[in-house]
């Protein structure tokens, strides 16, 4: 399949405040991990993606950590359905930069994921950013990795964002924490 196409800077600014609808799994295919995004930035709002900008480590962690049996572009994002994986996001709307959100989206996030949870009932819940995770669920002392708490049935797995502007965290640490993750879902 050919890279997803880049959007024009005309292209970024029309998907401003645009929703991205949640990628799971049919019904019949248990949900083990549902990847959570902080929020779609304009790039993957352009393109309709999850974690579609060049630089953004989601993919190749993905891969690399073994959860997908190749590298994925973002376009092939509706392939890990099949896998029993999924990705939504705290809070739905795109923006340019994730501090564009409001404390209160977050925790709205938090509630709209407790609900989805309870419907989907994955093995894992994967949030990716330790300080939006923070706000949301209103644990300020947590830490990348596995949570003491759970979102009933879903254990909590809080994971580094794999933003490009993350630079904390390499694609090699963001894979090793994804493995962990994967092995304790027992996939």
């Amino acid at each position: 399949m050919p890279p997803t196409p880049r959007p024009t800077k005309a292209d970024l600014e029309a998907a401003r405040d645009r929703i991205l609808p949640d990628v799971l799994p049919p019904r019949d295919v248990p949900l083990r991990v549902l990847f959570t995004g902080i929020n779609p930035g304009l790039y993957s709002g352009a393109t309709g993606h999850h974690f579609a900008r060049p630089g953004n480590r989601f993919w190749p962690a993905l891969y690399r950590s073994g959860f997908t049996p190749r590298l994925l572009d973002p376009a092939e994002q509706d392939e890990l359905g099949a896998l029993g994986l999924g990705i939504t996001n705290l809070a739905p709307r795109t923006t340019a930069r994730a501090d564009e959100l409001t404390a209160e989206e977050l925790r709205e996030g938090g509630r709209r994921l407790a609900d989805l949870v309870a419907r989907r009932r994955p093995r894992f819940l994967a949030v990716q950013g330790v300080t939006a995770y923070r706000t949301a669920f209103g644990r300020p002392k947590a830490r990348i990795g596995l949570q003491g708490d759970r979102l009933d049935p879903a254990g909590i797995w809080v994971l580094p964002n794999p933003s490009g502007l993350n630079a904390s965290w390499s694609l090699d640490r963001i894979a090793a924490e994804l493995t962990r993750l994967r092995e304790a879902a027992g996939t």
